[in-house]
């Protein structure tokens, strides 16, 4: 089995793939008031291409794969695209990122297309702080599409969170509540400073270790182990059915054991999240 190592001698099997710069939300720390400057079309990946690259990326030993965007879900005939993912030979897991605005619509045929688990980035649990967060959205319709993709198997649905001082910080118990009597996988991700477009600041940050003893302040944490190589270090309160993870990319850098690639929605190649060396395959796959 063909195995592809970097020169740190990292097994590289995980890819993330943006197929959208497209959203149907404006959360206030990704995108600007006045909007962004959208990709033009021609210049996205069609999902040909996208299946071109993770068939050669397979070959290589690439066996998971996760979609992201923009929004995902908001892509036309998303499920044709999973399907044909699923059926690549050496893929053995697919897995998806979204808002969850379209998750209650499109769970049952995620599930059916081959997806295997989402993860759902969500930021508040009372609904006018949501409205403000995201400029407009609904967080019942975001609650009823995370139940729904449980109901359908789309397991384990984590659910993600990024606490901000002003904005949701004090929210932090709350999401922490979750996994007591519920399995989801709730993970706090420091906030990060690339990607915010402007509103990252200092004064707005909270360490991995300010968030963890909050959220022992409702009970001790023992650790457990979820899955190796992944960026997230996992806790569980005494009987709780869920668990609490923390992705302190600011912190505690996970560049140790750091597995994946990442193709933006443009067709360039991201060795690592934290570099601006990309390299654009459009050239290769369209010349």
């Amino acid at each position: 089995m063909a195995e592809l190592r970097d020169t740190f001698n990292r097994t590289i099997d995980y890819m993330r793939i943006s197929i959208t710069d497209r959203c149907n939300l404006r959360c206030v720390y990704c995108m600007p008031s006045d909007g962004l400057r959208l990709i033009e079309h021609k210049e996205i990946l069609s999902y040909e291409e996208i299946l071109r690259i993770i068939r050669i990326a397979s070959g290589l030993g690439v066996r998971k794969i996760r979609l992201t965007g923009g929004e995902p879900l908001a892509r036309k005939d998303i499920t044709s695209l999973t399907s044909s993912i699923k059926n690549i030979p050496g893929i053995e897991d697919l897995s998806i990122t979204t808002n969850g605005i379209l998750l209650e619509k499109y769970a049952e045929k995620l599930i059916e297309s081959g997806v295997d688990r989402v993860n759902v980035s969500l930021d508040s649990l009372r609904p006018e702080r949501f409205k403000e967060i995201t400029r407009g959205g609904d967080i019942n319709v975001v609650l009823r599409g995370i139940e729904t993709a449980r109901k359908s198997g789309l397991l384990p649905v984590k659910i993600n969170m990024i606490p901000i001082k002003g904005l949701n910080g004090d929210e932090i118990i709350d999401f922490a509540r979750i996994t007591l009597n519920s399995d989801y996988h709730v993970r706090f991700i420091e906030f990060m400073p690339f990607g915010s477009r402007g509103f990252w600041s200092a004064d707005k940050y909270i360490s991995r270790d300010e968030i963890k003893s909050i959220v022992e302040t409702l009970g001790a944490l023992t650790p457990v182990r979820v899955r190796k190589n992944g960026p997230s270090k996992y806790f569980r309160f005494k009987d709780a059915q869920g668990v609490i993870g923390f992705i302190s990319a600011i912190t505690h850098h996970f560049c140790e054991e750091c597995n994946r690639l990442r193709l933006t929605s443009n067709g360039k190649l991201k060795p690592c999240l934290f570099s601006e060396t990309e390299i654009d395959l459009k050239p290769a796959l369209r010349g």
